[in-house]
């Protein structure tokens, strides 16, 4: 039994003697009573007795702490470091010669201490080459999505368009992916949310642009996929055959991309606008491209959203011609340049004016007069529609005002006014509303505020604006009716007292059966929940017979009369000759 032991005492004695880590035992005033060749090799200079030496003296060079810690321990028996990194350079080496090693000091009691160190220099020097390397792409890196940002794309763009000036490179596209109405997202549903929406997009964006299939012929193209800040991506698809091939891509993003996305158990859906780029109409400057590409996009959002855009060069004229219409359209708020026509609003039951429509124009001392499809979207874009806004309600509530103290009965009864999407977001649209019936004297039964449809039903705090305008006793019209997100089933929950039957119904009421049968019934389930109605772009007799038979409260239309100056309300209104055509 005792040579049993003893051969286990001698094999142990050689593993450690030969261990790769440095062992080392030393009394607790640090005289070395063991040390193996590991840690003598790095702890000593050739030559060397270990029994000689003091380990707290060995270590006051590069680890004076070490005696410190050991004299603060306090206790009879414990771990005094563990794996404490010491930057280690022998007395006789050189600075060159520096390594790091992990020191590990144990107290035995009164037995003495026990210290293993490894040389960790090789890990070290690993770690900081890849915190190096993490420290020079994150510049580059997108901290939300952790694709390649706006930096790495341009890096990527100034390469390939060098490579193509070579005559060295394929061609390569570039594509600006926005998401529609993202806004709404984070204003139903919170920040969180529409950070965890952009996260997914991004890996599905990042996973499918490295699907071979998504170009014609199942080649796996080069593509990377970028994320350049809040709801904004691009894709850059490099060798590609042919011209079309970024389109084709871009096409099947677009269905990809509105798939649903699940979050929390919960589904939400996110469109995308893209906007197409290919080589043949690329600059030198990343910058550029990349300008260009949201043109396209841009073009596409207009165009209806959830759609893709090419570029085109005429594209940049036009955005020419915005930006100085922008300019202008400041310049034209500041002089005064922008005025009120109304447009008449007739009853079709009792054959007589019933009010007048506010509708802004704009009078250019060059170009002459200037129509809202011009400058309205542009307005809304930069919002400087909130400063027109206010502008149209109060110059035509003073205007009304007016009629009613000189014309009395003849005067319309009712003024209607719209309101953009921007201006029913600010923090007190009702406050400003109350504010400015107080200044013109207005009487809020007289006031008709009108909202798009699509708005009233999208946004809660959309929603919550409408009551408090409510409680002012104005009346809320739910505008283009038929062509945004609601339905007959779901007015009884809009807080709308007047539904505005859209044009495009109206235009195809003589001609189709199915739109009259569509006017008939918004009109009784307008009645049934006590709304009246109101239809748009009335043109010709046959379509006023129609909406007087199907009982439509209220019209307007070019049959009427077009929009006029408030110079010549007056004489219009003054003209008895109840429901009135003019040739406009």
């Amino acid at each position: 039994m005792s040579i049993a032991r003893s051969e286990q005492d001698e094999a142990l004695m050689h593993f450690l003697y030969q261990s790769p880590i440095g062992l080392v035992q030393a009394a607790l005033n640090g005289d070395i009573t063991m040390m193996n060749p590991m840690a003598a090799q790095l702890l000593l200079p050739p030559g060397t007795e270990p029994s000689a030496t003091n380990l707290f003296d060995i270590l006051d060079y590069s680890a004076p702490e070490l005696k410190a810690l050991l004299q603060a321990h306090g206790q009879c028996r414990g771990m005094i470091c563990d794996s404490l990194r010491i930057d280690w350079r022998r007395k006789d080496e050189a600075d060159g010669d520096r390594r790091v090693l992990a020191v590990s000091l144990v107290k035995l009691g009164d037995t003495g201490l026990a210290m293993h160190l490894t040389d960790v220099t090789a890990e070290i020097q690993l770690e900081r080459r890849a915190v190096a390397s993490a420290a020079n792409a994150a510049p580059r890196i997108d901290s939300l999505t952790e694709l390649p940002n706006r930096t790495a794309i341009l890096e990527k763009l100034a390469d390939l368009r060098a490579d193509a000036n070579t005559g060295s490179g394929r061609r390569f596209a570039l594509l600006a992916i926005n998401c529609d109405r993202f806004s709404h997202v984070n204003d139903i549903y919170g920040r969180s949310i529409g950070d965890a929406l952009l996260k997914l997009l991004a890996g599905r964006l990042s996973r499918a642009v490295r699907q071979g299939d998504l170009v014609a012929g199942g080649k796996s193209n080069g593509a990377t996929a970028a994320h350049l800040g809040g709801d904004e991506f691009v894709v850059v698809l490099t060798g590609l055959d042919a011209e079309d091939d970024g389109v084709r891509v871009g096409k099947r993003l677009l269905e990809i991309l509105a798939e649903a996305y699940w979050i929390g158990g919960k589904q939400y859906h996110v469109t995308v606008s893209i906007g197409v780029v290919s080589a043949s109409h690329m600059h030198a400057e990343g910058e550029r491209i990349l300008q260009d590409a949201y043109l396209a996009m841009n073009d596409a959002k207009r165009s209806g959203r959830a759609r893709l855009g090419q570029f085109e060069p005429a594209m940049r004229a036009r955005a020419t011609h915005r930006g100085v219409l922008e300019d202008e359209l400041r310049e034209a708020i500041a002089k005064g340049e922008l005025f009120v026509v109304y447009q008449p609003v007739m009853d079709l039951q009792q054959g007589r004016v019933s009010g007048v429509e506010a509708l802004v124009r704009w009078k250019h001392p060059e170009r002459g007069l200037v129509y809202p499809q011009e400058f309205i979207e542009i307005a809304e874009e930069t919002n400087l529609i909130c400063d027109l806004g206010s502008f149209v309600l109060e110059e035509a509530c003073r205007r009304f005002a007016l009629w009613k103290a000189e014309m009395g009965s003849r005067a319309p009864r009712k003024l209607s006014v719209n309101l953009s999407r921007a201006q029913m977001l600010e923090p007190d649209l009702a406050g400003q509303v109350a504010a400015i019936l107080k200044r013109t004297g207005f009487d809020p039964a007289d006031l008709m505020l009108e909202i798009t449809e699509s708005l009233a039903v999208t946004d809660d705090r959309v929603q919550k604006c409408l009551m408090q305008l409510k409680a002012l006793k104005v009346t809320i019209a739910l505008d283009d009716f038929g062509v945004g997100y609601s339905s007959l089933s779901s007015l009884h929950l809009l807080p709308v007292d007047v539904i505005k039957i859209d044009r495009s119904f109206v235009m195809l009421i003589e001609q189709s059966k199915h739109h009259q049968v569509l006017v008939d019934a918004t009109v009784k389930v307008a009645r049934s929940l006590g709304m009246r109605t109101i239809a748009e772009g009335i043109e010709t007799a046959g379509q006023l017979a129609l909406l007087t038979a199907l009982q439509c409260d209220e019209g307007q239309g070019y049959l009427f009369s077009k929009p006029l100056p408030d110079a010549d309300v007056g004489e219009w209104l003054l003209v008895d000759s109840g429901c009135r055509h003019s040739a406009a």
